[in-house]
């Protein structure tokens, strides 16, 4: 694969472009990060040598793995790693949040966000939604909202959350604020401070196998009750084993599920991966790149979704030729009619120009 990285070849930049070299060789075009992304060489390796220690009866010590993990994310959106708990799910972190509301509670979500993130708060029943274009979601926020939530980036689209507008609209009518960074965390500049909750699953742009997820809660833990809590989720777990719990975790611990631990025996590494890259140059890259696409896209005569500073490029109508893509070599996604691309640090411009040559054909 030629990695025909933007920017000169030298300084950072060298060590970004050697760095990605070491940890990804994909045989394809694969621009679908926004599904799932690839894993890096560290993260296979550890995987391996988990499963192979677990097959020979002398398993490592993946509970180390979870904390390590949960620290790093914790260093990524810049707040403590006792505010984060470490699950599989956003849409479990979603129920535990819904479930806090009181009856009656208004809660208000972007229209056509992803079910996970939303959806647990339609099926209380008792609680008062309202659904509003996303650009209008801060404008929406109320006297008497108890609750805003958003992903921070739009997974049918990539289209961002105005992220401090929603936040001052919050703070002015005392409302708690959720988000969901699935589509953003590991890309996207954030500050999990900012908010109440921050959810994400790992998968996408972190690069950790599935069943790696994380929430942030507030320094007061934000009113949750730990209603799945089983045995990690004792201040003392492998005291925690039989029968009730008597103390809880004094941090977000005690929101953890029990963790996939294969998967965060690789999603250490995965992490480790993007904090030593950086965020600041790994969004540089994809933002170019997703920049050229769109450029691109307009010279064969296609709009795409208004998207500015997004990693992630829908088009309209073009959703049907992902099939055709795909048997060419080139990995994108259907999403609701759109051809969506996601662009990240493995990939090139020549990534780019392969799904434009094929598009144009």
């Amino acid at each position: 694969m030629d990695h025909d990285f933007t920017g000169p070849h030298s300084g950072p930049m060298e060590t970004f472009e050697n760095l990605v070299r070491a940890e990804f060789a994909p045989r394809n075009t694969y621009l679908n990060t926004a599904t799932l992304g690839l894993l890096p060489a560290r993260a296979v390796t550890a995987l391996r040598t988990a499963v192979d220690a677990a097959a020979a009866g002398r398993p490592t010590d993946m509970f180390a793995d979870v904390e390590a993990a949960r620290a790093s994310f914790a260093r990524l959106l810049r707040v403590p790693d006792r505010r984060v708990a470490a699950g599989g799910s956003v849409a479990v972190y979603s129920g535990l949040i819904a479930a806090a509301l009181p009856e009656g509670a208004e809660v208000v979500t972007a229209a056509d966000d992803f079910t996970s993130t939303v959806n647990p708060f339609h099926v209380r029943g008792d609680l008062k939604v309202r659904t509003v274009p996303l650009d209008r979601l801060a404008d929406a926020v109320r006297p008497g909202t108890a609750l805003v939530v958003v992903s921070a980036a739009q997974s049918a689209d990539g289209r961002i959350a105005d992220l401090p507008a929603i936040r001052a609209a919050a703070r002015e009518h005392e409302a708690r604020t959720y988000v969901d960074a699935s589509q953003a965390a590991g890309w996207l500049d954030l500050d999990a401070d900012h908010y109440d909750f921050v959810s994400a699953v790992a998968f996408k742009w972190l690069l950790c196998p599935r069943g790696v997820a994380f929430l942030v809660v507030p320094e007061d833990l934000g009113g949750l009750r730990p209603l799945f809590a089983g045995w990690v989720a004792g201040e003392r777990p492998w005291d925690s084993c039989y029968g009730p719990i008597d103390e809880l975790a004094r941090s977000a611990r005690r929101f953890d599920e029990s963790p996939a631990l294969f998967s965060y025996a690789g999603g250490r590494r995965s992490l480790e991966l993007v904090a030593e890259l950086g965020v600041d140059a790994i969004r540089a890259h994809d933002l170019a790149l997703a920049d050229r696409f769109r450029a691109g896209l307009r010279s064969l005569g296609h709009e795409p979704v208004p998207a500015p500073a997004s990693a992630i490029v829908s088009v309209p109508g073009l959703g049907r030729r992902q099939g055709e893509l795909s048997e060419a070599g080139v990995e994108v996604a259907n999403r609701a009619g759109h051809l969506r691309a996601a662009f990240h640090l493995y990939n090139t411009r020549a990534d780019v120009d392969r799904l434009l040559d094929v598009l144009a054909g």
